[in-house]
């Protein structure tokens, strides 16, 4: 039936996929009184940032895809009511040393003394622990200046250069390939591995990359929270989503499922797959800048250039095991070494091999990887008999596994082998395999899965598996850039003026932060507001 025509009620606001950053923005546009609806093409609002349980009849939540949580700042916790409770890991990560996982790094937040003995012990060097805490307390006026600057209208990189203070500093993350400034701070290639996963997490790059990608993913992996701590959600992220949802319904938005847009105009009309047209005064787009061109091409908006596929790099594995794996590593229990994040095959030597291998078309051997255990920060994702027992989720994330190994193979033979690629990795480091611990459901199967780029493709509609949407940006403004606009100064313009990013294709968007959904809606209400 068609819909349109020139009675069409029209919204302020219409909000084109129901990701959180989605119900950030519906949260706050909504409390500021504007009339706002979010489509969203799946029966659950939410996105990446759900629980589920991935196995028929076991009692446990997963958060299947998004699963930790550092850049979502107190200001919108607090502004929204939202009742979360996000709980600090006190081990920071467990790192088996490649060619003799008997011994361990453990780094542990609470204790200084047995840090830096763990060090000596895998490094052979007690003076690492020191220049490991150097570099830490180095990168903190850094992360509380940037991460400061986030819920504000973009900063110029010159006033975040002056108040961070430290130009070689700055010179090292901001202008020149990151693995440069990792060699400085350690001789170990362990250690600068440690440093330089968190730099790759869903990013293809390796150290010395001149695009200086990497830069820019571990710019954002130091600076969540002003502290760079990544924290496990109570209740898994699924509990993030159920409180964003509760805010936005309670500020008055409406929150539409199961209606999937399939082109927007540049003025701001909406058509959905049964051609009912929803127009509002602006359109703010949860969905990624590849799929917002195609919509807005749909649309009419012929001058649009076609955005770029973006690539996402990454595997993720869902586990559920009756016990926690015995280690190689005598001297640490697995209860300290799964309880923060367990790098597996991740020093800096590996993971530049990895990128090499998986650019020449290869599943890297091993596969560089880590660990995260939530049910031993937060046993209530798992029922009474499951933790009665003694069961515990083990998530499992793998580096330097582009999209691109996905494409010209059969979806379930890529899945299988990247599949057993992880397992062989983790292997690598246990005293015993890893089959037999797995726990079985009531029909039979084993309790794990793997979840490709191309299975969040399918599933969610990331474009290349990409979890931030396309290539990370900067979080400020260039120095020669204008700012006439609210969305340009708030880093969520188009090319169109009724159209703006809110998800994390914008310019702050990437992990579970709001950032997006709250940067949108400041704009918005900008716009709206001097129009009247």
């Amino acid at each position: 039936m068609n819909h349109a025509g020139p009675a069409r009620p029209v919204h302020d606001v219409v909000i084109v996929g129901g990701g959180h950053n989605a119900l950030v923005a519906a949260a706050y546009l909504a409390g500021a009184g504007r009339s706002v609806v979010v489509l969203e093409r799946d029966g659950h609002v939410g996105g990446a940032a759900v629980s589920e349980r991935p196995w028929a009849g076991v009692d446990a939540r997963l958060s299947r895809y998004s699963y930790l949580v550092s850049l979502l700042p107190r200001r919108i916790i607090d502004d929204l009511g939202l009742e979360i409770t996000l709980r600090r890991r006190r081990i920071s990560s467990y790192t088996p040393v490649p060619d003799a996982p008997e011994r361990g790094l453990l780094i542990d937040t609470e204790d200084a003394a047995a840090t830096a003995s763990s060090f000596a012990r895998a490094t052979g060097d007690r003076a690492d622990a020191d220049r490991y805490a150097a570099f830490g307390a180095r990168l903190a006026p850094l992360a509380r200046a940037v991460f400061s600057s986030m819920t504000e209208p973009l900063a110029r990189p010159e006033e975040l250069r002056r108040r961070v203070g430290d130009d070689a500093l700055w010179h090292g993350l901001v202008e020149a390939p990151l693995g440069e400034l990792l060699r400085t701070q350690s001789p170990d290639d362990l250690v600068r591995g440690v440093l330089l996963t968190d730099a790759l997490i869903g990013t293809f790059s390796y150290a010395d990359d001149p695009s200086l990608r990497q830069n820019r993913c571990f710019l954002y992996h130091v600076i969540g929270g002003g502290t760079g701590d990544w924290d496990v959600p109570v209740g898994g992220m699924g509990r993030v989503t159920e409180a964003l949802r509760d805010a936005a319904l309670r500020a008055g938005a409406r929150l539409r499922v199961h209606v999937e847009a399939v082109s927007i105009t540049p003025d701001g009309e909406v058509t959905l797959d049964d051609g009912e047209i929803v127009a509002g005064r602006l359109v703010l787009s949860g969905v990624g800048p590849a799929v917002l061109s195609r919509l807005l091409r749909a649309g009419g908006a012929t001058t649009d250039a076609v955005t770029p596929a973006p690539e996402g790099a990454q595997i993720k594995v869902n586990m559920l095991l009756d016990r926690l794996p015995r280690l190689r590593d005598r001297e640490v229990a697995p209860e300290q070494a799964f309880a923060g994040t367990f790098h597996i095959n991740e020093t800096m030597t590996q993971l530049d091999t990895a990128f090499r291998s998986a650019a020449d078309g290869s599943i890297p051997d091993p596969l560089p990887a880590e660990i995260y255990c939530h049910s031993l920060t937060d046993p209530s994702i798992l029922g009474p008999d499951l933790r009665r027992r003694g069961a515990h989720t083990l998530t499992l994330f793998g580096l330097q596994t582009p999209h691109r190994l996905t494409t010209d193979t059969d979806p379930d033979t890529i899945r299988a082998a990247l599949l057993l690629a992880a397992e062989r990795s983790l292997e690598s480091v246990l005293a015993e395999p890893l089959a037999p611990l797995l726990h079985t459901g009531p029909d039979g199967t084993p309790c794990i899965e793997a979840r490709t780029t191309a299975d969040l493709e399918d599933s969610l509609g990331m474009v290349g598996g990409d979890i931030f949407h396309g290539e990370l940006s900067w979080p400020w403004l260039e120095s020669d850039a204008a700012e006439t606009t609210p969305g340009a100064r708030w880093g969520v313009s188009t090319r169109h003026d009724s159209i703006l990013m809110c998800g994390a294709g914008a310019r702050r968007g990437g992990a579970v932060s709001g950032l997006g959904g709250h940067n949108a809606a400041m704009a918005a209400l900008e716009i709206l507001g001097r129009a009247g």
